[in-house]
């Protein structure tokens, strides 16, 4: 649903700045009071990297007023295959010098404050309290998750996103205080633990060009909230699949909903039956007797080896389409188990008998003898 803008307008722009940002001027509903607002707006990019260079760029050349730019790192020439604000001559540099530079000549109206620290719990509310946006770029779950505890006790919108290999995912995570739209936190997504021990780009590498499409949704999504132009990804995951050149989208709900109040004459159906949790052997067992075993983790996961005879879905692909899945009988395998019961809840839902490996597989040292990660289930698989 479409959202209040978030910021005031500037008075008025300069004669440059008009001429500059004429396109945007003439867009219908977006006009010169959008660009207004975005002049008057102050966003936080967190991370100047494969995602955070193409939101620079974009913003600064959207003509937003003020950008904090926080990384402590320096630009290495691996870097330039996917991180496009950086040049050859910037290797050795700090990667926030490079964000001054391109902003000044992009839009010399937009400042740049450059914060070279790595932002983490003990600083994440300080850096980040007069920001109008925040937009996560990090490379690591640990700094996302400082990130989004920060911008929930601040009551900030989270434009967050994250890309691996050739897959991508974008939202907004929010507590807005309009109470009629529910708060939607990291947790959802990712509960607790449940992220596994991701490997780094260097490791299992990334599509740069896919940075920057991802990058470009990001800002789009932040300049749809300061303007209060079209509908944010509040409540909904955009998932995206760069080798099958497909988008689709997954609902996320908080999940501490509360519980409507009913009268007897209207209460509500059964719950349903707990999604079960097997052991390793039993998961076996079952899967000697015909179950499919199914590894929800991330490409860059399963990578290191899966439990022999599984086949891979990553959670948002098989949330966006669960009837890839086509097993009358599954066990469902992650690294922590979080992952795992939300995909067999969304199977149970289609009628397939669906359980969970009992705390995933960092909960059975004996399952670390995998086998090479098998490929991706095809479209038109019979699993």
């Amino acid at each position: 649903m479409p959202l209040p803008p978030l910021v005031a307008p500037v008075d008025a722009l300069d004669p440059a700045e008009a001429s500059r940002t004429a396109r945007h001027a003439v867009l219908a509903g977006f006009g010169e009071i959008g660009q207004r607002r975005l002049a008057a707006a102050h966003v936080a990019v967190i991370g100047a990297g494969g995602l955070g260079s193409p939101v620079i760029l974009a913003l600064a050349a959207a003509g937003v007023g003020r950008l904090t730019v926080i990384d402590d790192d320096v630009v290495e020439v691996s870097n330039l295959q996917r991180q496009v604000l950086h040049r050859h001559r910037d290797a050795g540099r700090p990667k926030t010098a490079s964000a001054i530079r391109a902003a000044a000549d992009l839009s010399p109206g937009t400042r740049v404050d450059a914060v070279t620290e790595r932002i983490a719990p003990g600083n994440a509310a300080a850096l980040l309290a007069d920001a109008d946006v925040v937009i996560d770029g990090s490379d690591t779950f640990a700094t996302r998750r400082a990130v989004a505890d920060a911008c929930e006790s601040l009551g900030i919108p989270l434009v967050w996103g994250v890309v691996q290999e050739f897959h991508a995912q974008v939202t907004i995570f929010w507590t807005p205080t309009d109470a009629a739209l529910p708060a939607v936190r990291l947790a959802d997504l990712y509960p607790e633990g449940s992220e596994g021990d991701v490997p780094t780009c260097a490791a299992v590498g990334v599509l740069g060009s896919l940075c920057i499409q991802v990058g470009g949704i990001l800002a789009t999504e932040t300049v749809k909230l300061l303007t209060g132009i079209g509908e944010p990804l509040l409540g909904r995951v955009l998932v995206v699949d760069a080798l099958r050149g497909r988008t689709s989208e997954v609902p996320l709900r908080p999940s501490r909903m509360p519980v409507p109040a009913v009268s007897p004459a209207n209460a509500p159906a059964p719950a349903p039956t707990p999604v079960p949790d097997v052991d390793l052997q039993a998961a076996l067992s079952a899967s000697r007797a015909g179950a499919l075993l199914l590894d929800v983790r991330e490409p860059a996961e399963t990578a290191t080896g899966t439990i022999p005879g599984s086949v891979t879905i990553p959670l948002a692909d098989l949330l966006a389409e669960p009837a890839r899945v086509t097993a009358s009988s599954v066990v469902v395998i992650c690294h922590a188990g979080g992952r795992a019961h939300r995909a067999a809840e969304a199977l149970r839902s289609r009628g397939v008998d669906a359980a969970v490996l009992t705390g995933g597989l960092s909960a059975w040292p004996h399952a670390t003898d995998l086998s090479p990660a098998p490929s991706t289930i095809a479209e038109g698989s019979s699993a």
